[in-house]
């Protein structure tokens, strides 16, 4: 008898955004799974991250290095700013726009979670394989590439 999961598959779909979506979620899972031991998301490792190579960064720009809409990078930074891991400032010139800042705590996070981060890393690469997995690093940066506004 078949298995729920193998009579409930659907038929392969030529919708590109879903399949996107979809692989999206299962990607994000993987990484989710081994940041959670350190109290973090993908999303919220990546923040940090970027915030490390970025400080000073304003919220609008740093949404648009993350290719995210600025209200949900904002519910994804209050976590982070109450938990102490990053700040925002008013910007010099314009009171108006705030810059983050990763904190000494941010940063010791980011590295506490970078070996869970590489574990994700390794388990995508181990279910792709070799050639997979370069072909599919630059298919998602030609994606982006290509589907840049």
């Amino acid at each position: 008898m078949p298995s729920r999961s193998t009579t409930l598959r659907a038929k392969p779909t030529q919708c590109a955004c879903l399949r996107l979506r979809k692989a999206s979620r299962r990607v994000t899972q993987i990484y989710d799974q081994h940041l959670e031991p350190f109290g973090l998301t993908v999303t919220q490792f990546s923040v940090l991250g970027h915030l490390k190579r970025m400080d000073g960064i304003a919220i609008g720009a740093l949404a648009d290095v993350l290719v995210m809409d600025p209200t949900t990078l904002t519910r994804t930074l209050k976590p982070l700013q109450t938990i102490g891991w990053i700040a925002s400032t008013a910007a010099m010139n314009d009171a108006r726009t705030r810059r983050l800042h990763i904190t000494g705590s941010g940063l010791a996070a980011y590295a506490r979670a970078k070996p869970g981060w590489h574990a994700a890393q390794d388990t995508i690469a181990k279910a792709l394989g070799g050639r997979d997995n370069e072909r599919f690093a630059e298919v998602m940066d030609l994606v982006l590439e290509r589907l840049a506004d």
